[in-house]
């Protein structure tokens, strides 16, 4: 699968790394606060799991799958197809999400989130894609700023293909425009 990759943006080794300095980083701010971890499925998955297992405090996870596109294409509304099992009403809440674009997914998550009385809520993601942010939300940890291509590998997929690569790397474009 590499094979279909241009370029490799972030190796193995970088991202486990960067991962760890974003545990360093969280653990200090939530130490001893029993948060509740929202992983936004599919996507983040892999990095929600490895981010959990380096944080220095007891994780509470919690999933949702949300998303604000069909396919390749924004709706432009937000769709919950699986909620949260936690009530988040007083807790902690840190959203891991795999990546934010054009910002309107997570806008209309964290209001969904801010409207169940979390005692407060911040975002962690794994890329901030460098466009235009449409909806603008506040990015409290960042692993990576990535360049405005079609990125695969390590959560990130194409047609679902891809999310198992142990690298964050670009889809060749002949890959995708065959579509």
């Amino acid at each position: 699968m590499q094979k279909d990759l241009c370029e490799i943006l972030y190796d193995e080794q970088a991202i486990q790394k960067r991962i760890g300095e974003l545990a360093d980083e969280i653990s200090k701010e939530y130490r001893g606060k029993d948060p509740i971890l929202v992983c936004v499925l599919t996507g983040a998955i892999f990095f929600f799991t490895d981010l959990c297992k380096k944080l220095d405090f007891p994780v509470y996870p919690d999933y949702i799958i949300a998303s604000s596109y069909a396919g390749t294409k924004s709706t432009g509304n937000l769709m919950i197809t699986k909620d949260l099992k936690y009530n988040i009403e007083g807790r902690h809440v840190i959203i891991i999400e795999d990546i934010i674009d054009t910002g309107l997914t997570m806008y209309q998550l964290r209001h969904n989130l801010l409207m169940r009385n979390p005692a407060s809520l911040k975002i962690c993601v794994l890329c901030d894609k460098d466009v235009k942010k449409n909806y603008e939300v506040p990015i409290d940890y960042t692993g990576f700023n990535v360049v405005d291509k079609f990125i695969v590998g390590y959560g990130f997929d194409y047609n679902n293909k891809y999310r198992n690569l142990p690298v964050i790397g670009v889809l060749k474009p002949e890959i995708y425009a065959k579509k």
